[in-house]
């Protein structure tokens, strides 16, 4: 039996422990888009310092965890075209529905929010229809 989903688990484990920490110590949600999106507009200027922190955490923990880890295959695309065309598509995905999949997904259902819970059953849905459009009829991905 294959073990993949053991990383998923740990991974999620690890984002819903990072919202509840980011909630007690800051009293806020913790939304990825919206940490970003505060430091590109300026409207974080306030609490940009944390805002930088947390991105550093975001992008410094891989780089010291990989030694332990070694290579993980992620099944990403080598195609850099569809990795940035992706890319730029969840942005402007988590700007239309005003959050992410942290946002919503993680911190807005384990609080019961209604808004959270519908934009999470919408981005997953739409992830499976771009996965069936792209993969199984396009072949691209």
């Amino acid at each position: 039996m294959e073990q993949d989903w053991i990383w998923g688990l740990v991974g999620g484990l690890l984002i819903g422990t990072g919202g509840a920490v980011y909630l007690l110590a800051n009293g806020r949600i913790m939304g990825a888009s919206g940490i970003i999106g505060g430091l590109v507009d300026g409207s974080g200027r306030s609490t940009a310092s944390e805002r930088l922190v947390f991105l550093a955490g975001v992008f410094l923990l891989p780089i010291l965890l990989y030694p332990l880890y070694g290579h993980v295959d992620t099944h990403v695309s080598t195609n850099p075209v569809v990795i940035i065309a992706a890319g730029l598509l969840v942005g402007a995905g988590t700007r239309l529905a005003n959050g992410c999949t942290s946002g919503h997904g993680v911190c807005g259902i384990s609080r019961f929010s209604l808004r959270g819970i519908v934009a999470t059953v919408f981005y997953i849905l739409a992830g499976g229809l771009t996965v069936v459009f792209f993969r199984h009829l396009l072949g691209v991905i």
